[in-house]
């Protein structure tokens, strides 16, 4: 498969970095084709400023945008690593999504209501959480972590096989725990197509 990786983190020692690098050596070793954005390292420009979405509703894509959809219509798979922050995805992330999955491209309206347009065979969402998975599931806000993106986002745009993982209480896990999570996302990569 051809397999975009869309990481938002901007600490390159984070271990969010350390879930790209397993990843893609994963998919690598999957024999899989990947292409790595890394917004951050992009300064991606997260603001869908007016003068786009102006341009946007006369049909017409700007090349920033195009240039992102090039990418994201290229892939097979999608893979997206990044941090919970307040509930959320960081908003380069957030900004990605709106520029690059628009009206035509991921999404189109009928007389039947929404329709997904994105073919992609999979799509997989790496997330972590300060946060303990106790807190989280007491005050019933798992969900709250990843819908947002999987169903809210990817579904919604026709992707039918998306899965997720979210790694708890990042900044307490031991080396042996770290690892561990490492190796189990270098087996998700080279698992991938299956």
């Amino acid at each position: 498969m051809r397999v975009l990786i869309v990481y938002a983190h901007p600490n390159p020692s984070s271990f969010n970095h350390a879930m790209l690098d397993y990843c893609r050596k994963g998919l690598l070793e999957g024999g899989h084709e990947v292409r790595v954005k890394d917004l951050y390292a992009e300064d991606f420009d997260p603001v869908l400023r007016a003068s786009d979405l102006a341009v946007l509703q006369t049909g017409t894509i700007p090349d920033k945008i195009s240039r992102e959809q090039k990418d994201l219509l290229w892939a097979d798979g999608l893979v997206f690593i990044y941090p919970l922050w307040w509930f959320d995805r960081p908003a380069i992330l957030k900004g990605w999504f709106d520029h690059v999955l628009t009206n035509g491209t991921a999404f189109e309206y009928s007389q039947e209501g929404v329709k997904g347009l994105l073919k992609h065979q999979r799509a997989l969402v790496l997330i972590t959480a300060g946060g303990t998975e106790d807190y989280f599931r007491q005050t019933d806000a798992e969900h709250l972590i990843y819908r947002p993106v999987t169903d809210g986002t990817l579904a919604f745009c026709g992707i039918k096989d998306v899965r997720h993982s979210i790694y708890y209480n990042v900044p307490a896990l031991s080396a042996e725990e770290r690892s561990s999570i490492l190796e189990g996302i270098a087996t998700m990569g080279r698992q991938f197509a299956c």
